[in-house]
């Protein structure tokens, strides 16, 4: 069965779901185009069949100018439309209801969709990378602004992330949507520097201090792992308290913007790069960038 997995400060939250059951809500925008599916179960089963990511788009229910103006205008932006052929579509009202463990429950009441905030948006489920921890889980979550609907360029952006976490992936997305257009999410996304972001967002987390803990260590552990030749650069930012994961990070690369020495390392173009952030009890978040260039 499919599962949808947040992984938030100490963990991943997984859900069994099984079937949804709802009502349509006008007639199928897509029917000319790419196939939206209007059943959760039967996309969730495409999509793994097919190895391919799941693309969700919660959408209002009734009258939503903001709804019609994505499916007429975003959708069928010509950098969208090539990029959706990549996924199985589906199309689900915020209000659709799935069985789970006998009982229905409110689809994107779920912890996994709690980045979109009860808004409209776009969540993406991986079932293209087998191989990778965080195959079947939620991984994007991104909702529309408060006014108006995601435009071409965002869409496009999140269309197009990285394989990763939904905190990692959400962070890239930050950086990419920036008025600047920053280069450091050009190069290739490493696994080793994707580990060592990831646990020391936790431990900055974990001791709700931001800051360049034991970076001495650290730099030498992760460079014996890395191409020979290679130096490493790391930055750290923190939200303010009890942001969403979205507006978090996108604080966390407003915070990297004011220093010229952080915007630096995010504007500039590296061979490897890598970005997480974690949620402390205290409820900020801890962002950390890794970044690695020939000597």
């Amino acid at each position: 069965m499919p599962k949808l997995c947040y992984p938030g400060r100490r963990g991943a939250l997984v859900a069994a779901l099984m079937i949804a059951f709802f009502a349509t809500d006008g007639a199928n925008h897509a029917a000319a185009g790419p196939r939206w599916h209007r059943d959760y179960y039967e996309a969730v089963t495409a999509a793994k069949k097919q190895k391919k990511m799941l693309l969700i788009f919660a959408r209002a229910t009734g009258n939503s100018a903001s709804r019609d103006a994505f499916r007429s205008k975003t959708l069928r932006a010509p950098t969208v439309a090539k990029s959706l052929r990549r996924f199985v579509l589906a199309e689900l009202p915020l209000d659709v209801r799935i069985k789970s463990e006998n009982r229905q429950i409110a689809l994107f009441e779920d912890d996994s969709f709690e980045p979109l905030e009860g808004r409209q948006g776009l969540v993406i489920i991986d079932y293209a990378h087998g191989d990778l921890p965080q195959f079947g889980c939620v991984v994007s979550a991104i909702p529309f602004p408060l006014k108006g609907a995601l435009d071409e360029r965002t869409t496009s952006i999140i269309l197009n992330l990285p394989p990763g976490t939904i905190t990692q992936r959400t962070l890239i997305y930050a950086v990419r949507i920036h008025d600047e257009k920053p280069a450091s999410t050009s190069g290739e996304l490493h696994v080793v520097l994707s580990t060592a972001v990831e646990k020391h967002s936790q431990h900055q987390a974990d001791i709700e201090s931001q800051g360049h803990h034991n970076w001495g260590t650290r730099f030498h552990r992760i460079s014996v792992r890395l191409p020979m030749g290679m130096s490493t650069t790391e930055i750290c930012a923190e939200s303010w308290p009890n942001q969403g994961l979205v507006a978090a990070a996108i604080d966390c690369v407003r915070s990297w913007r004011q220093s010229s020495g952080h915007w630096g390392a995010v504007s500039g173009r590296h061979t490897l790069y890598a970005y997480d952030m974690k949620q402390g009890s205290n409820g900020v978040w801890y962002a950390t960038g890794i970044f690695a260039n020939r000597r």
